[in-house]
């Protein structure tokens, strides 16, 4: 949280241009290790959520059949514009996770709970997260597992993702995670990441994201 207060005060980035970098490099993670296929991103209404809906329409463009799971619709202009984009692109919009096995949904992106998420997770996420944990279907999570807390080890009923994009940083529970795991959000200088000591993968060339484990 004081890196993202610190983004955008004194070092004038905008929340818009932070979510647009933050998605665009979740998109590009996913295409590394995935083919083009169906996948499903359900979005919280917070700034994990507003990353999906980023990265739905990234993704779509890099040739991925992408479906929105939106239980809250949102209240803030900035997520009512990026869902017009995602329907200017005809990516279908629902309220709830249908069963995603039934649904022929190849991968799920977990963009509900970011690191700042506390506490017990309320209707109707609590029944999206039970769907996650009892899935076969590979789901990657953005930033950190959702209901995961940020500092701590997982939840013992905590959902498993294969696959973990860490935007900015690895946050610290990303210790316990054992899967694939990308660092992404290309957007901190060199010295600012010498004064909050944050140890990161050097990005080659033009890349969005780096894979870490």
């Amino acid at each position: 949280l004081a890196i993202d207060e610190e983004l955008m005060g004194p070092l004038g980035f905008s929340i818009d241009q932070l979510m647009e970098l933050a998605g665009l490099s979740v998109a590009c993670a996913i295409q590394k290790q995935y083919p083009p296929c169906r996948v499903a991103i359900v979005v919280g209404p917070g700034n994990n959520g507003g990353d999906g809906l980023v990265a739905a329409r990234h993704l779509t463009h890099f040739g991925f059949q992408v479906a929105l799971i939106r239980p809250k619709p949102p209240t803030r202009q900035l997520y009512q514009n990026l869902e017009l984009q995602c329907s200017e692109l005809e990516i279908p919009l629902l309220e709830a996770l249908p069963d995603p096995e039934a649904a022929g949904y190849e991968l799920l992106v977990d963009a509900i709970f970011g690191f700042s998420f506390r506490g017990a997770v309320r209707a109707p996420f609590d029944t999206i997260l039970a769907q996650l944990r009892a899935t076969r279907v590979p789901i990657v999570s953005v930033d950190i597992p959702s209901g995961w807390e940020v500092d701590g080890a997982p939840p013992e009923d905590g959902i498993q993702p294969q696959m973990l994009i860490s935007l900015t940083a690895p946050k610290l529970c990303a210790r316990h995670f054992q899967g694939v795991h990308y660092v992404g959000g290309r957007f901190i200088s060199p010295k600012f990441a010498a004064r909050r000591q944050l140890t990161l993968p050097p990005y080659p060339g033009a890349e969005q994201c780096v894979r870490i484990a």
